[in-house]
């Protein structure tokens, strides 16, 4: 497996982003960015907080999902609850996990806070166990930074 460049991906979602101001249009053309760009992934996408405590799906490239997933459930869920990137080497081995598609087996998911609030969550997912490297979770987190930058205003309470 080849190594990512992510700071050529983080240039890449930027380029793309210049100049554009809404949210979900920004959104999913990162979430097709990053599927296409890495490797042995299945799943790359945003579930964002609609409602209190509430991710809803977002924008993505993958088979279709779970549509709504609680603070704390989940990785998903634990990553908007703890507000720290979550790398899960083996998806069956994380208590709760929430299987979308019986085909994933590892994730990162990074969480997204604006203003103090998170707003959402970046979810990659691969039918690999083990796919995502320290390296990978950094580089992902990094974009995830990025796109906090992104105009958030679209969504109610940002």
């Amino acid at each position: 497996m080849s190594r990512t460049d992510y700071s050529l991906l983080l240039a890449q979602a930027q380029a793309i982003t210049a100049g554009e101001d809404d949210l979900i249009a920004n959104l999913s053309n990162i979430s097709a960015l990053v599927f296409d760009t890495l490797e042995n992934v299945n799943w790359v996408g945003f579930y964002l907080t609609r409602a209190p405590e509430t991710l809803v799906l977002g924008p993505f490239q993958g088979k279709v999902a779970c549509l709504r997933i609680d603070f704390g459930k989940g990785v998903c869920g634990a990553a908007a609850s703890t507000r720290v990137t979550q790398r899960i080497h083996d998806v069956h081995e994380f208590p709760g996990h929430i299987a979308c598609d019986s085909a994933s087996n590892s994730e990162v998911v990074v969480p997204l806070i604006v203003n103090d609030k998170v707003v959402g969550v970046f979810d990659l997912d691969s039918p690999s166990v083990g796919r995502f490297s320290e390296e990978d979770a950094a580089g992902l987190t990094e974009l995830g930074r990025f796109i906090e930058t992104l105009n958030w205003a679209s969504l109610a309470d940002v």
